[in-house]
């Protein structure tokens, strides 16, 4: 026997009835005329192929059959009425969830203030965030498991089918050293000047590393030490152990007295930062609003936000 087609708006007729007993009443609470509000009681008998009411000219009541029904109908209308609702909420951003997939250097130096605003637009709205090197972030959204990614070009999987990126801007590089180096005072940077010192490098799966060494080729640096952490970088520098190059995002971390930072003048030297996403399926309403602020914030990190603000007081 198929399911009957029950329409809330039938339910709702029955339930009116049910509590009035009186069509002529039952049909003002719920602004239908009275031939149309029978019309909707009697499909509704139809379509559950039993009579619900005894009528007659003093009274209408339910049957066995009606009285039976009547706590399902409730509880039909009050998980419509929840699913509605819940829906609602998602559509609203009023709940959701996000899952966002980003490069460390993202992760703790520009990401923090936008998810701050994110939070104070959509409290409800829980977010989830992994702070991974490239491969490790499309992983992620290739398998469902990340909304979207923040990650860098020029990996194998960021090609990958299924995937659609869309580069968001390009990073430049800079040289850190400490304060007192030779290097901090040279009149003109090149990667050449920079080959004879101990280089810091990040270790080769990062985009930092890989970036680096394309633009290198065939040139080679005089690697003392490969780490996996930025702050490493910064503590290894600052003990005077080398220098390292690093890109702009990533600048936050070297922000003291002993460290010199340096912009390398190096068309070649650039890291293009992508937005990846599963090509098939829709965002969530909540996942699409944070989409939609990083695609529109990018292109004003904090370091230019800083020195917009800076012109703009000056």
């Amino acid at each position: 026997m198929a399911t009957p087609d029950l329409s809330t708006r039938a339910m709702r007729a029955f339930l009116t009835l049910a509590e009035l007993r009186n069509f002529t009443r039952a049909a003002q609470a719920t602004h239908l005329s009275q031939p149309a509000f029978s019309a909707l009681i009697r499909s509704l008998e139809d379509a559950v192929g039993a009579r619900l009411f005894d009528r007659n000219t003093r009274n209408v009541q339910l049957t066995p059959e009606g009285r039976l029904f009547e706590p399902s109908a409730r509880q039909l209308l009050a998980d419509t009425a929840r699913a509605l609702g819940d829906l609602a909420d998602h559509v609203e951003r009023r709940k959701g969830h996000v899952h966002v997939a980003a490069l460390p250097s993202l992760a703790a130096g520009w990401l923090p203030a936008l998810f701050a605003d994110y939070r104070a637009a959509w409290p409800g709205v829980t977010l989830a965030l992994s702070d991974l090197l490239s491969d490790a972030c499309i992983d992620l959204v290739r398998g469902g498991r990340a909304d979207f990614a923040l990650a860098a070009a020029g990996l194998r999987a960021a090609d990958s089918a299924g995937l659609h990126t869309r580069v968001l801007g390009t990073d430049r590089f800079h040289l850190v050293c400490r304060a007192d180096h030779l290097l901090a005072s040279e009149a003109r940077l090149t990667l050449r000047k920079l080959a004879p010192w101990p280089f810091i490098h990040m270790t080769r799966n990062s985009s930092v590393r890989q970036a680096l060494e394309a633009a290198l080729h065939p040139l080679q640096m005089n690697t003392l030490l490969e780490v996996e952490q930025l702050a490493t970088v910064m503590g290894m520098v600052e003990a005077g152990l080398g220098i390292s190059v690093v890109p702009t995002l990533t600048l936050y971390q070297f922000r003291r007295e002993t460290i010199a930072t340096r912009a390398l003048p190096l068309p070649q030297l650039r890291r293009r930062i992508l937005l990846v996403r599963r090509r098939e399926g829709s965002l969530s309403a909540a996942a699409q609003a944070l989409h939609d602020m990083v695609v529109q914030r990018f292109d004003a990190p904090p370091q230019a936000q800083a020195g917009r603000k800076r012109r703009a007081q000056g």
